[in-house]
């Protein structure tokens, strides 16, 4: 990757990536520029075999305020990226989980970043709201398809139609929300989830994950339950389909190897 302008990224040894989106002087916002270059940056995480799992988080009081409406007003260029808001709203085919860490706003195509990852961490300081029709938009990055599938259509409507802002303690009662802790504990909380995953195998993981968003797409029980997975198959002829059970019997923790 070319040195980085609008996010922070930390490989750390015990196979976590923390992504921090670094624009705090817009909230965290993001533009065309900045979402090419999160793109990127997903890129390299779901090619890279050390990494298992990502937590993507904001620098200062926000998480993400969405669009940058501010740059498009100012006549920057609007140029669709392939994967979304972040690289993560229209990214299909990433099996390792990501965490969203959410500290502060997390506003329309900020919370569409955040509904996007497979688990949401809020602070007690953070607000999530789809605003959009507020100043005449809708929020087509993925806000109007995943919010209704994870908290069912009536209580999305009532923040979809209203545009208004929800707590992440109400955010919990809603369905959409894992886990809220007081702020400075944020980052400690994302990286507890971030271990208990670990705890498991890599590629049972990425199984679990792709099993569970192709079955929300498939035409019946039956026929996700049928479904041919590449990721089982991957899953089931690797070394660590072995070292489970094997450490199991030994009484050990297993020695992940993620292959």
């Amino acid at each position: 990757m070319a040195e980085l302008q609008f996010c922070k990224v930390d490989k750390r040894d015990d196979h976590i990536m923390i992504v921090t989106i670094n624009r705090p002087e817009r909230l965290n916002a993001l533009h065309p520029p900045g979402n090419a270059e999160l793109g990127e940056v997903f890129d390299d995480f779901a090619s890279d075999d050390n990494m298992w799992v990502a937590i993507i988080t904001g620098e200062g009081r926000g998480f993400s305020a969405g669009n940058d409406l501010r740059y498009q007003a100012e006549g920057g260029e609007r140029v669709p990226t392939p994967t979304g808001f972040a690289g993560l709203t229209s990214r299909w085919d990433l099996n390792k989980p990501v965490i969203a860490a959410v500290n502060g706003v997390s506003m329309g195509g900020g919370f569409e970043i955040a509904l996007a990852c497979d688990l949401i961490i809020a602070s007690d300081q953070a607000k999530f709201a789809l605003p959009e029709p507020k100043v005449g938009l809708a929020a087509l990055a993925g806000g109007l398809n995943r919010l209704p599938r994870q908290i069912g259509v009536k209580r999305a409507l009532g923040m979809i139609l209203t545009g208004r802002h929800v707590s992440p303690e109400e955010g919990k009662e809603l369905g959409f929300v894992n886990d809220v802790v007081p702020h400075d504990q944020l980052m400690d909380k994302a990286l507890e989830w971030a271990s208990m995953i670990l705890e498991c195998a890599p590629l049972s993981i990425r199984a679990s994950k792709d099993v569970v968003y192709a079955s929300l797409d498939a035409e019946s029980l039956r026929a996700s339950m049928e479904q041919s997975y590449d990721s089982v198959r991957a899953m089931s002829t690797s070394q660590d389909f072995i070292e489970g059970p094997k450490a199991f019997s030994e009484k050990r923790p297993p020695n992940w190897q993620g292959k």
